[in-house]
């Protein structure tokens, strides 16, 4: 998936100005090209990214307010993008996310640069706050969203706490395409998970006698 098709499916926080994606694409683009070269995130500064994006350092700032939330949106736009849930049932809306969560540890494995930004992100901790709270946690309340509303309507028990369940049902991938980069990531691997979860999850009544 190019940058540019990536790009165009993430709708990024309004930040009150017309867009441009001619111009924001080619300082991700730029960005992308420092990062190619080596170079480290924590060298590459606001100037510098203009210098090669061809761009004024207050084109970057009337689009994002510094360099971690750039840096967010570059990496966002070159991840696979949050999937539009089914909602006909507790059970298919968890296997859609885990899928996400599995092609993301496929692309993380295949691409080098991607591998290596989310390494130095986590090292810098303004960085990776800034993903955390613009991207993982918002995942992270569609998936609480999603069980609440399966305790709601008698698809899930109501004895184990929702923050709890969500890390017993995503954990496990997690585990496998972050802990685990040797680990085996099939096809059907998000399905079986899901259901193997949902067997301990469902109300006693609902389970596989």
């Amino acid at each position: 998936m190019s940058l540019a098709d990536s790009q165009s499916r993430h709708d990024g926080p309004a930040r009150g100005r017309p867009r441009s994606e001619a111009v924001e694409r080619s300082i991700m683009e730029g960005i992308l090209k420092l990062l190619e070269e080596g170079v480290p995130l924590a060298e590459l500064s606001i100037e510098r990214i203009a210098r090669t994006a061809g761009v004024g350092k207050a084109t970057i700032y009337r689009r994002w307010s510094g360099k971690e939330e750039l840096f967010v949106d570059v990496v966002r736009a070159a991840e696979p993008p949050d999937p539009e849930l089914p909602g006909t049932s507790v059970r298919d809306d968890l296997v859609v996310l885990m899928e996400q969560l599995r092609r993301r540890g496929l692309m993380t494995r295949s691409s080098v640069l991607l591998h290596n930004v989310i390494a130095q992100m986590k090292s810098s901790p303004k960085i990776w706050d800034a993903y955390h709270g613009n991207v993982v946690e918002p995942r992270r309340r569609k998936q609480h969203a999603i069980l609440r509303r399966g305790q709601d309507n008698g698809e899930l028990r109501t004895d184990i706490d929702v923050d709890v369940m969500n890390d017993m049902i995503f954990g496990p991938m997690l585990v496998r395409t972050v802990m685990r980069p040797d680990a085996d990531l099939p096809e059907g691997l998000a399905e079986q998970m899901v259901d193997a979860m949902l067997e301990g999850l469902r109300p006693v009544s609902s389970r596989t006698s």
